[in-house]
């Protein structure tokens, strides 16, 4: 039987597994919207480690929302409201998509700069990895970015 070693991205989604990092363009879908709404099907996601990392979301674990394009801040905290289910807008079966609840807005958003020259953050995918929609985040990552924006 021949194994086959994980990929360093899915060993990191598996350890960082528990707090998650969510991307969206604010003028497609703000924090306003998604709090407006109570909840919101992240769906439509077409890239193999973003789908990878929305399996492994667990309903109540925490996510930061990060607003993208010209904010490129995090602004608030949400949280799964259901786990991977298949993707309802995928034409080909395979594709999942994740349920999440607003919890807060931070009352500072947290820019991408402010995480950046924060040393204990210099590894998180968002610095290495900006172009991922959905990425784990190691729990103290999470607070220290949590308490940035306090």
């Amino acid at each position: 039987m021949t194994t086959r070693a994980a990929s360093p991205g899915a060993a990191a989604a598996r350890a960082a597994a528990g707090h998650w990092l969510v991307k969206q363009e604010p003028d497609s879908y703000s924090w306003a919207d998604f709090a407006r709404e109570g909840r919101a099907g992240w769906e439509g996601v077409r890239n193999y480690q973003t789908q990878n990392n929305l399996r492994l979301m667990k309903p109540g674990d925490p996510v930061l929302f990060y607003a993208s394009g010209d904010a490129r801040s995090v602004v608030g905290i949400a949280a799964v409201a259901r786990a991977a289910y298949p993707d309802p807008t995928a034409d080909e079966p395979g594709w999942v998509a994740v349920d999440l609840r607003p919890d807060r807005p931070l009352p500072r958003p947290v820019t991408l700069a402010r995480i950046k020259a924060e040393p204990s953050l210099r590894d998180i995918l968002l610095v290495r990895n900006s172009r991922l929609s959905v990425m784990p985040l190691p729990r103290e990552a999470f607070l220290r970015i949590v308490a940035m924006g306090s």
